[in-house]
């Protein structure tokens, strides 16, 4: 037996709070027009091409402005919470407005497409393996938001140590120190950082290039930043040549650039982590498993808005939300 009527809603172009449920639980890990076939496969219910995205994105909107981030850590909290933070490009559309005769009436012909930063974010006490999310296409300041409600969420309080881990984007230090200004620490992304090493070594050991990454490495476990300066100095490029053809004096800068946030060793000796792969692996089940796939083109407050959807539902908020969407439609 359906859960819901096939004729409830759909004969009368209003469609049932259960039915609205399945076709937005389907809209918010497949195509729109996957949905369709989904709703024929499971419960033998046709609806109009337009409706999976029209009742996904409705109720995406309505998580949005439901959401409310706190901002205030109470309590001593747990003793460590491990953030990360990380951004992910988004293919956006936009349809620029008619203001002239000369411009074509078909809106598609004035669409402009292009990619923009989805900021992602997760936090979990130190040891669990169970991080609650945060997203947003909006500001830096945004991003720190979601931070501090993450943390929250979480666990943490006035007194949680707050290990924070990203690529060295300067924004995600800017907002560690903004919003964690007593209790945040940044750790830039150890492997991120490598990247830079292995380019420089190259031309600063072209011989065992290998060797000498692997010694930059270890230094730079220990903290011994200086030590790594030092190996890299000798070998710098002249100003004349392009940053491209540069990566000795590239690798210096992003050092240089980044005081206090190679605390290594110190992380090390605690047991948080030096590298922000958790954050890479939710970039693929959060944002790219729906928001990048092949075609997928979104407005803006759209693709805002099924990033709270899709948070909602890596929380563990989806079963409330429609428990209380139920309420409402009694």
């Amino acid at each position: 037996m359906r859960p819901f009527s096939q004729s409830a809603g759909i004969e009368n172009r209003g469609y049932s709070k259960p039915l609205q449920r399945v076709t937005a639980d389907f809209g918010s890990d497949n195509p729109f027009a996957k949905v369709l076939e989904k709703l024929r496969e499971h419960y033998g219910i046709t609806i109009p091409s337009h409706a999976p995205r029209t009742i996904t994105e409705e109720h995406a909107r309505k998580i949005r402005e439901m959401e409310v981030l706190q901002n205030e850590l109470e309590g001593n909290g747990c003793a460590a919470i491990i953030v990360e933070v990380d951004g992910s490009m988004v293919p956006l559309v936009k349809i620029a407005s008619k203001t002239s005769d000369d411009q074509p009436s078909d809106g598609r012909k004035r669409r402009k497409v292009g990619w923009e930063e989805a900021r992602l974010v997760l936090a979990h006490k130190q040891g669990s393996v169970s991080p609650k999310f945060g997203a947003t296409m909006g500001t830096a300041d945004e991003a720190g938001d979601h931070m501090v409600n993450c943390v929250i969420l979480a666990g943490g309080g006035e007194k949680s140590k707050v290990h924070c881990v990203g690529d060295g984007a300067t924004w995600i230090n800017d907002q560690v120190n903004r919003v964690f200004p007593e209790q945040g620490k940044f750790l830039v992304d150890f492997y991120h950082l490598c990247e830079y090493l292995a380019h420089a070594a190259v031309k600063c050991s072209p011989i065992d290039s290998k060797a000498w990454l692997e010694k930059q490495k270890e230094q730079m476990k220990k903290s011994n930043v200086s030590a790594v300066l030092d190996a890299l100095i000798p070998y710098i490029e002249l100003e004349s040549i392009k940053d491209q053809d540069a990566p000795v004096r590239k690798c210096i800068r992003y050092i240089a650039n980044r005081p206090g946030q190679f605390e290594y060793k110190m992380a090390i000796e605690a047991e948080l982590p030096i590298g922000s792969g958790e954050i890479e692996s939710g970039h693929r089940y959060i944002i790219q498993k729906r928001l990048k796939l092949p075609g997928a083109w979104w407005k803006a407050e759209n693709a805002d808005n099924m990033l709270a959807l899709r948070t909602l539902r890596a929380n563990g908020g989806w079963d409330d939300y429609w428990t209380q969407q139920f309420k409402l439609a009694a």
